[in-house]
């Protein structure tokens, strides 16, 4: 299988982009067979291949965050640098990118000069606080997005400081989005109510980093608003419906298990043998789970602990019960219903050697996509693209290299 068979097969993109944000929503539509061409700072590259961990020298986030994307290199601080841009961005449908706000428009790169090229492209703008609004000029990691957004308040235990997620969460919900808004913005730009439009134009679309994840806070805005309701942490548990929390079982293995439906407590009730707890008045219905959440983990974590994971699994599954084991990398590549699923996959890379990677998420009955290769050396496609879309030759990329423009 490869990328070839995938939807977006003929979409060209450029990505300048750095690091997370922006590169997720490229990597999302190079898995379906867009062409993503990754511009990169000459002899540097991204700053993504400086993160850990490494295998033979190189970064494994960036072996899987650029894959099937092709690698140019081009310096966007020079006039002949800022011309190439400018002719790669006519010939392409989408380009992303992720500088403070005002960058590309004192390049000359900003949207009315590429439009003026390329009335038809699609800008995906990626900054920490937006293209507008007081905090645009602020520097804006994920970090700092997770913290303003409400979530980060929102998370740990009561009696303990909030967590910050082991991965950076923010940057990639917000290249989720944009990777939507894009194809969106297409989507408008070719199937204008449903017909075609040949005069129809592209657009900007402004992805902050804060504002995809404030976007899934639901629905504490309006609880504040109309309750005057801070939503608090309460660690493992879910604040508006019980059951819902992780629980220990008798070999030390943790469960995640979630019956936040009547018909789906009054089920774990049953297969756990304790249909007393339905008819129990502190139980009888999620408001008074609420009210008695620790007095019914309690009672389940009396029944969890008594039982192994293998027995509580084969206990409660087959009634219905909504559990899962807490899984680490080693037992993710061990579950039969993940290969089932292909998504660990082999990939052949020339620096990793043999190495297995993240499959394709979601699945296309009639297009799929597929990885092709791992990410690329830097300006490894330099005269491919430079040549199949601009049509340069090696002498000319030979003194553009030389005058330190690629």
């Amino acid at each position: 299988m490869t990328t070839a068979q995938g939807p977006l097969v003929g979409l060209k993109v450029l990505d300048l982009s750095i690091i997370v944000a922006g590169g997720t929503a490229s990597s999302l539509l190079a898995d379906f067979g867009a062409e993503v061409v990754k511009v990169e700072r000459p002899g540097s590259g991204d700053p993504l291949r400086n993160w850990g961990p490494f295998a033979n020298g190189v970064s494994l986030w960036w072996k899987v965050h650029s894959r099937n994307k092709k690698s140019i290199t081009l310096n966007l601080g020079t006039p002949e640098g800022q011309d190439i841009l400018k002719r790669l961005a006519a010939e392409a449908d989408v380009l992303i990118e992720g500088f403070r706000p005002g960058a590309m428009e004192r390049w000359g790169l900003g949207p009315d000069d590429l439009q003026k090229v390329n009335p038809k492209l699609v800008m995906l703008r990626f900054s920490g606080f937006g293209q507008s609004g007081p905090y645009k000029d602020r520097p804006g990691f994920g970090t700092i997005a997770e913290c303003m957004s409400g979530y980060i308040s929102m998370t740990g235990f009561p009696d303990t400081p909030p967590n910050l997620p082991p991965i950076p969460l923010a940057d990639e919900i917000a290249g989720v989005f944009g990777a939507m808004a894009g194809m969106m913005a297409l989507y408008h730009r070719d199937v204008p109510n449903g017909g075609g439009d040949a005069n129809a134009k592209g657009q900007v679309v402004d992805v902050s980093l804060f504002e995809p994840l404030f976007r899934l806070c639901i629905p504490h805005i309006t609880m504040f608003d109309m309750l005057g309701i801070n939503r608090e942490r309460v660690g493992n548990d879910f604040p508006d419906a019980a059951p819902r929390s992780l629980y220990k079982t008798s070999d030390d293995r943790w469960l995640g298990l979630s019956a936040t439906s009547q018909s789906t407590f009054e089920s774990l009730a049953q297969a756990m043998g304790m249909p007393d707890l339905i008819n129990r008045p502190e139980f009888k219905d999620n408001a008074a789970r609420l009210e008695n959440r620790e007095a019914l983990n309690d009672e389940l974590q009396g029944w969890l602990g008594q039982r192994d994971l293998k027995e509580t699994m084969d206990q409660l599954v087959p009634a219905g019960g909504v559990v899962g084991p807490v899984y680490d990398a080693a037992q993710i590549m061990a579950d039969p219903h993940y290969q089932a699923r292909e998504d660990i996959i082999d990939i052949d890379d020339p620096e990793l050697g043999q190495t297995k990677m993240l499959g394709i998420v979601p699945k296309f009955s009639e297009t799929p996509g597929a990885v092709e290769h791992a990410g690329p050396t830097v300006g490894q496609h330099n005269s491919h693209i430079y040549g199949s879309w601009l049509g340069l030759g090696e002498d000319e990329l030979g003194e553009m290299a030389g005058q330190g423009t690629i």
